[in-house]
Formats: C-alpha cells, structure tokens, sequence
C-alpha cells in the first residue's frame, strides 16, 4: 500500500515538473524569439536613436523610428491608472472584506467577477460610445480621444485584479491580529486599515503590481479610445498611442525594417513587464526578511 501512494506521489510530482517546465520553457521561447526578431531593427536604427527619438513615422518616404512617444504614453497612462484605480479598488475591497453585509458582499463580489469577464473591446466600445463624448462636451474640445480618455478606460479594466486580490490577502489575516487591537481600544475602522491593511500589504502590492501589468498590456480598449496618432503625450487630451497600440495598429500591413521595429517595440513591452515582476519580487522577498 505504501509502495503505490509513493509511486502515485512521483507521478503527480512529475506531471507537475513537466507543467512547470512547459510554462519556463513558453517564456524563454517568446522572450528568444523577441530577441532574435528585434535586435536587428535596433542595431539598425541605433538604440538611442530607437528609444529616446520623438518622431514615428515608419511610412514616410525617409522613416523615422523613434519610440519615445509610446514609451511615455505608456508610462503616463498606467501610471494614471494605477493613480485612479488603486484607491477604488483597494477601498472596495476593504468594504467588501471587512464591512459589507453578507448579502451586499455576495451581489457585488458578483458584480466584480462579471466585470473581470467583459471583453476588452466591450469596454473600448463603451468608451468611445459614452466616455470620449463625455470628455468631448465637459471639457469643450474638438475631440475627446486621447490619453485621459485611455486613463479612464484602463483604471476601469484593473479594478477587477485589485480587488479579488486585495479581497483574498484581507480576508486572509489572522482574526487575532484584529481581536489584538480592538481589545486595546482601536475602533474597527482603525483596525481595519492600521492593522489589517499592514498585514495585508505584501498581497494588495501583488494586486497592484497585476494591474499594472493589465493596464501597460491592454491594446483594443486603448487603441479605440486614446486617438491613436503617434504624438508626445504633451496634454491629457491629446491624441496618443501606446506601446501596445503601436504593434497592432501597423502589423498588418508591415514589411521589412518597419516590422522588425514593430517586433523591437514589443521587446522593448516585454522587458517592461518583466522588470515590473522583478521589483514585485524583490519587494516581497524583503519583506519576508526578519
């Protein structure tokens, strides 16, 4: 008997290395293939010229590649959006794990998870249907595509990961850390958010951290409402494109060094991410330092 639980113990470990193997060995495909098809455009181009030009025009009769437009329009708006989303969601999630009523709880953690399940194009539609004429008429402007409007939308699509996250690492504190401080005297809102949120803190910075990477990672919401024109991000109502944006939007037709740019642009996307995921991970290895 004891022979066949440790054979079933090894083949279960086994399926489960070969799994993990697949997923590093997914990674290091992508992240090779990115390599060899954008390290040519770069070395082309020049790599200050590529990162830190302002100018993109890849169809031009003399062809720009300068990329620092969709770099800063990236940073900007996530950055935006982590701005908006993160008190929302961080808020409700604290409502919705400590305060809410059962009832009210089960009808919006539903609501919450439907919101996570919408299309991204859903909400680009939405956007360019009800928000950027809305941005349109409240700021009197020509046209209310562009980066606030993306802001918008995005900080939108990230409150789903905030939440569930943050609502997961709330309700996962021990009950006598809150026991603790209300015996003390602290009322349940200081205990709330001076105890427990402390407590909380390394999975609401994961939560965080999966939004920022929706939000840097997102293209059709984005390309339907921020205008999509390759300008510098100089005012929160001008038309812009993202990182994301510029991969789509010129794939289809590319050729040549103008698609081996697109192919550095998305290097350039994917180093961005991974850099986002090893700040994550040192700043919780630091934290688990006694």
């Amino acid at each position: 008997m004891k022979s066949k639980t440790n054979l079933f113990e090894t083949i279960v470990h086994g399926i489960f290395l070969v799994l993990g193997l697949i997923t590093v060995g997914c990674v290091l495909l992508i992240t090779i293939y990115l390599i060899i098809s954008g390290i040519p455009a770069i070395r082309e181009i020049g790599l200050l010229d590529f990162l830190f030009g302002d100018t993109w025009a890849s169809t031009a009769a003399q062809p720009q590649y300068g990329i620092l437009p969709f770099i800063l329009t990236s940073i900007y708006g996530t950055a935006g959006a982590i701005l908006l989303g993160v008190p929302v969601g961080f808020l409700t999630a604290m409502y919705l794990a400590k305060m809410a009523p059962k009832r009210a709880k089960s009808v919006m953690e539903q609501a919450v998870s439907l919101l996570a399940g919408i299309p991204s194009v859903v909400y680009g539609l939405v956007g360019m249907m009800v928000l950027v004429p809305g941005i349109r008429s409240l700021f009197h402007i020509p046209d209310g595509a562009g980066l606030l409007a993306a802001i918008v939308v995005l900080a939108v699509m990230i409150l789903p990961s905030i939440i569930k996250m943050s609502i997961t690492a709330l309700e996962a504190v021990p009950k006598e850390y809150e026991d603790a401080s209300l015996a003390l005297g602290a009322t349940p809102e200081e205990t709330y958010f001076r105890v427990s949120a402390p407590a909380a803190k390394s999975g609401i910075a994961a939560a965080v951290v999966l939004g920022v990477g929706r939000a840097i990672g997102e293209a059709m919401a984005v390309m339907m409402v921020a205008g999509n024109a390759a300008n510098m991000p100089d005012s929160l109502f001008q038309s812009v494109r993202f990182l994301t944006t510029a991969v789509a939007s010129e794939m289809s037709y590319s050729s040549g060094l103008q698609r081996q740019a697109l192919f550095s642009i998305a290097l350039v996307l994917f180093l961005f991410i991974m850099l986002i995921n090893a700040a994550l991970n040192f700043f919780l290895k630091g934290e688990k330092k006694p």
